[in-house]
């Protein structure tokens, strides 16, 4: 198994399409790159914290490369965006990738690479190492899942696309 965490905005509808991504063991939608121990989704909200919503992503690199992971990633994030994703804004609704394998630094730079020569403007995706992560709230676990109705700033028709993506 590898892991990368990626900060996409709101970890709920993040965390639902990553999910759907063939090669994709696990997620957990939590809090990455903070100043605190332990935070609260309320702490994480005052913009004190420094935390990104984020979600930790296992995943198998015999199904799953990490090069088409972020591609897919990068489909459902508008990566020129500071502080904001959708509806939501925020620091915590920053988008990064957050590594903790130096290998995975070279593919990372590529894929960021491509995904830049497409925007005349800087993106605004963080690329560093995993410094924290805390788990997020039980109730904010596959929260989609659970309530198929919630907010979510990724267009319903990228989570099908994830799921035909890597077949």
């Amino acid at each position: 198994m590898k892991e990368i965490y990626l900060a996409g905005g709101c970890f709920w509808g993040t965390e639902h399409y990553l999910k759907q991504i063939r090669g994709v063991v696990s997620t957990e939608a939590g809090y990455a790159n903070g100043i605190t121990e332990n935070p609260t989704y309320q702490e994480v909200c005052t913009d004190k914290t420094r935390f990104a919503e984020t979600v930790h992503v296992a995943y198998d690199p015999a199904i799953l490369r990490l090069d088409f992971l972020l591609r897919l990633y990068f489909k459902a994030i508008d990566p020129t965006s500071l502080n904001r994703q959708g509806g939501d804004s925020g620091t915590q609704y920053r988008t990064g990738i957050y590594y903790t394998d130096e290998e995975d630094l070279p593919v990372i730079r590529q894929v960021f690479g491509e995904v830049q020569a497409s925007y005349p403007e800087p993106l605004a995706v963080e690329v560093r190492p995993l410094e924290n992560f805390y788990d997020a709230e039980e109730y904010h676990q596959d929260y989609l899942a659970k309530n198929p109705s919630g907010y979510c700033h990724i267009p319903l028709e990228l989570f099908e696309f994830a799921k035909k993506a890597n077949l």
